[in-house]
């Protein structure tokens, strides 16, 4: 058998390949981080950063935000949003990857944050709404 015909595959844990798949990791992600800006007292969403990003509006808010980002929208999988944002104390939010569907297909989607202790504001948890 001709042996020409083949091409030689780089190890998968040479230097090379390994920058190489770092790199490419590195741009595809570079765009999927959460952010996280403050909101004022009246609910509104905080602006997303790009035009595919999705804020949630907070119930009863005082510094929280939660913003989708668009990179996240597209992979539509589960995902778990930090709120804290301008706030003193942390809340999160769980998505299951069909809600994160619905809300990048800009349906309204409205979950209740986990329920934490706040210096301020006592034992409480936040009603989050997409779209």
């Amino acid at each position: 058998m001709d042996q020409t015909a083949y091409k030689q595959v780089p190890d998968p844990e040479s230097p090379e390949r390994r920058a190489f798949t770092l790199q490419s990791i590195l741009a595809i992600l570079g765009g999927v981080a959460i952010t996280i800006t403050g909101c004022d007292d009246d609910n509104s969403p905080t602006s997303p950063s790009s035009s595919s990003d999705v804020s949630g509006s907070i119930s009863a808010n005082h510094g929280h935000a939660a913003v989708i980002m668009g990179a996240q929208l597209t992979a539509s999988n589960a995902i778990v949003l930090n709120i804290r944002s301008a706030a003193t104390h942390p809340h999160t939010v769980e998505l299951s990857a069909q809600e994160v569907g619905q809300i990048a297909a800009r349906q309204r989607v409205s979950k209740t944050s986990s329920t934490d202790d706040s210096p301020d504001a006592g034992r409480h948890s936040h009603t989050v709404t997409f779209n």
